[in-house]
């Protein structure tokens, strides 16, 4: 992740829930120098990201708070492992738990379902990817996530590549006609991707000369046929309808990539919670 992009999202959530100020602890610790202890503890198995949250949310917060890290990113963890440990002023502490607690919860929630799905999938040969159906203000920290489960990114943003969706395609008239159209302005280091829905599609696509075509709402079956019509040269993606239940069909279709929105816009958040465990002084 972007270090100085990540210190502003940080920077802007802690503003967001602060505020003017945290009424509780202000009226709780007039003495801010009081300093404790507490944990960041796992209340259900799953796949732990957020390593660089807790680091950098503290440094930004209070430099002085020290973190102990148990677990680093990408390691699985089982309900009641003990992630991290940090020591610090308890009106630190409580102020800024609960900005941490949201972002690596749904950083490590979106890890663990990348997680199953690759494993559910079983083909190190395949890309298990993701799409920009992110989390608007969370798109960096999300995908980082999926890396952290095994995952690999697609686009980050509309000015990544160039990519033909059935819209496009339907305002230019037909695949061939928008492949010339942005092959007329795009540098040679700029990739095209087009998506196709039927099969007669796919000849249009390749004689275009696309660099990646994606194979959308089609079922293994339909791809398997089609993969023998592809050439080597061209990276080749599924997508739509694929869900962790049904990805295991997909593991014998040859395709490069299998690109999921799901493991964004749908992950649950992985249940975790700080406590106090004690007072240092």
């Amino acid at each position: 992740m972007n270090h100085l992009a990540l210190k502003q999202r940080l920077t802007a959530f802690f503003n967001e829930d602060i505020g003017s100020g945290d009424k509780t602890c202000e009226a709780l610790f007039h003495d801010h120098y009081q300093v404790g202890k507490g944990t960041f503890t796992a209340k259900q198995n799953g796949v732990f990201a957020g390593e660089k949250i807790l680091q950098e949310a503290y440094s930004l917060y209070d430099p002085h708070i020290k973190v102990n890290l148990y677990k680093r990113d990408g390691d699985i963890v089982q309900k009641g492992d003990v992630i991290a440990e940090v020591t610090g002023m308890y009106h630190h502490l409580l102020t800024s738990e609960r900005v941490i607690l949201n972002v690596i919860q749904r950083m490590s929630g979106i890890a663990t379902m990348t997680n199953r799905a690759v494993k559910a999938l079983d083909n190190d040969r395949i890309r298990v990817v993701d799409t920009r159906k992110t989390t608007p203000g969370l798109r960096m920290i999300e995908k980082y996530a999926v890396r952290c489960g095994g995952g690999f990114n697609h686009r980050f943003g509309l000015d990544d590549a160039i990519m033909l969706k059935d819209n496009h395609i339907a305002a230019v008239g037909s695949i061939e006609a928008a492949v010339k159209k942005v092959r007329e302005v795009s540098g040679h280091m700029v990739k095209i991707e087009v998506e196709i829905e039927q099969e007669q599609q796919l000849e249009e696509a390749i004689n275009a000369g696309v660099d990646v075509i994606m194979f959308d709402n089609m079922s293994p079956d339909q791809i398997n046929r089609l993969m023998d019509q592809v050439p080597t040269h061209i990276l080749t993606e599924a997508s739509g309808n694929i869900t962790v239940e049904n990805i295991h069909q997909y593991k014998e279709t040859r395709i490069d990539m299998i690109s999921l929105g799901f493991l964004t816009h749908s992950a649950p958040g992985l249940d975790i919670s700080f406590n106090l465990t004690e007072g240092t002084k």
